[in-house]
């Protein structure tokens, strides 16, 4: 592999992080992939909700280019494309299936789909919602980049067609998230973009534990929650948290809540990012389950899993303080030692190589 890649990266966000976690995602990774020596250009669509939510303070790691549309991408950035050594297209970009069309028949080098919404997108694709992906171009694509693992790998290649998948989860930057002194605000914290299929499982696992443990302190963080919805009083909201607030926030938390999406249940082998967060600033995870969370981290040693508001409760009042920092300490240990952002700019390189020579392979 060069030493020195040219990468051109066509991305939901990078410049925002308003409503989606992709932002931090492309941030940490990319500063890495420029550690290593490598040249980033990243491609967003200009938006007028990002625009009037950007919160990207440091642009010395990437040069980041703006685009109004499919034409001007068309008309000004095709050589940019076209000599690139590897473009990634991630999802829920904008036309992403024209824009995937345009990179697949422009790229001269290697091209990666980079899914950070995996089951998302296999659910669309089966109801016909091709809005950023179609199972035609998964085969054009040389690399399919999951955020998923386990099975749905052999999926994407088998029923889809991809030429070479491989897990791709997200991860998180030891320099941003790390344990520090802060006052304990609540007992139990939730970060998250609202969604349908997480609000049950929040109100199961964390509102009804707020009602039932009236003496805890709790706290929801994220944009577009409905106002209808009827908090308990021990419940406090926070309508948006900057990336650059995250590590106080988990840091000011003796337990923290993940709630995983339906369609990431079902696929399992899909860490959200806020696992990796959490768990690199020393804060204990309280989560649902999902196939394949052993993988990632052990039950009871390194996350607690709950089925019930209950059990909220009795992790939060029956766990002393000398096991509640152990549980921290294993699961701080795990994510520095597999799931940092380094950790992915070098599997992005072995990827990029091992397609390379699958590409050769195929010419020949």
């Amino acid at each position: 592999m060069k030493n020195n890649l040219n990468i051109v990266v066509l991305g939901l966000s990078i410049t925002s992080s308003w409503g989606n976690g992709h932002a931090t995602t492309f941030r940490g990774l990319i500063r890495e992939l420029h550690k290593n020596g490598h040249d980033v250009t990243f491609l967003e669509r200009d938006v007028p909700w990002y625009a009037s939510n950007r919160d990207l303070k440091d642009f010395s790691y990437c040069n980041t280019i703006l685009y109004s549309g499919l034409d001007e991408l068309r008309q000004k950035h095709t050589e940019i494309i076209r000599f690139a050594d590897l473009v990634i297209v991630g999802s829920y970009v904008p036309e992403g299936v024209a824009v995937g069309h345009f990179v697949v028949e422009t790229a001269d080098g290697i091209t990666a789909f980079y899914d950070i919404d995996t089951p998302v997108t296999l659910a669309k694709m089966e109801k016909n919602d091709f809005e950023y992906l179609h199972p035609d171009l998964i085969p054009m694509y040389h690399m399919y980049l999951s955020f998923t693992g386990g099975p749905t790998l052999k999926r994407l290649e088998e029923q889809y067609g991809s030429p070479m998948a491989r897990p791709f989860y997200c991860s998180f930057d030891p320099e941003l998230y790390f344990p520090e002194e802060q006052v304990k605000q609540w007992d139990l914290g939730y970060l998250g973009t609202y969604s349908t299929d997480r609000q049950p499982p929040l109100t199961k696992l964390m509102l009804q534990a707020a009602e039932e443990f009236q003496g805890g302190r709790f706290v929801v963080a994220g944009p577009q929650y409905p106002a209808g919805i009827e908090w308990p009083s021990n419940v406090e909201r926070i309508e948006h948290l900057p990336p650059l607030e995250h590590r106080k926030f988990y840091n000011s938390q003796r337990f923290t809540m993940n709630i995983t999406r339906d369609d990431m249940i079902r696929a399992g082998y899909s860490p959200s990012v806020r696992l990796f967060e959490a768990a690199a600033c020393n804060t204990p995870i309280i989560s649902d389950y999902w196939e394949g969370i052993e993988s990632i981290f052990e039950p009871g040693k390194e996350i607690l899993i709950s089925k019930s508001a209950e059990e909220t409760v009795n992790y939060l009042t029956g766990i002393g303080e000398e096991e509640r920092q152990q549980i921290a300490a294993s699961a701080r240990e795990k994510v520095l030692a597999y799931h940092t952002a380094a950790h992915r700019a070098k599997e992005l390189e072995t990827y990029y190589s091992e397609a390379t020579a699958f590409s050769r392979t195929v010419q020949e």
